[in-house]
């Protein structure tokens, strides 16, 4: 009998190519490929594999939601970053994948400009962790986990 695997795409939205240089005082020193490396840890940890993807472009984000079933994604974990406050697009290919997302956050956007107090995404994910640093990512996979796995 083989054995399934659980895939989940790790979505970056904008500008997160560039942590550990911007606004270290907002989003610390950790480098984006830190973060891809302790994702994978867990994920590994959890017989669960990760298809990870950091683009700057609005489309790109778009078509790889829109490619979940042909790529077989059971979840998707999503920072969507200025993203969130703007995106439509993202927002519908969310809800028409219907499979299971978590935003996440590294700052907590509730206490930052008024600008970024609203999500678009929000509504259409299972839930969203903010605040927390890189520990939200890791939360946020945890969270991911459970839900394709309970």
């Amino acid at each position: 009998m083989e054995v399934s695997v659980s895939k989940i795409l790790v979505i970056h939205g904008p500008n997160l190519n560039l942590l550990g240089q911007r606004e270290k005082d907002i989003y610390g020193q950790t480098t984006l490929e830190e973060i891809n490396d302790m994702l994978t840890k867990l994920a590994c940890e959890h017989d669960v594999t990760l298809e990870l993807l950091q683009s700057n472009h609005e489309g790109e984000i778009v078509d790889a939601i829109g490619a979940v079933k042909t790529n077989q994604i059971s979840a998707i974990l999503i920072n969507p970053a200025a993203y969130t406050h703007t995106s439509v697009a993202i927002r519908d290919a969310i809800a028409a994948v219907d499979i299971p997302a978590i935003e996440v956050h590294l700052s907590n956007i509730y206490s930052r400009e008024d600008f970024r107090h609203t999500s678009l995404i929000a509504p259409v994910c299972h839930g969203q962790i903010s605040g927390f640093g890189v520990e939200s990512y890791l939360l946020g996979l945890q969270a991911t986990i459970h839900l394709i796995k309970q």
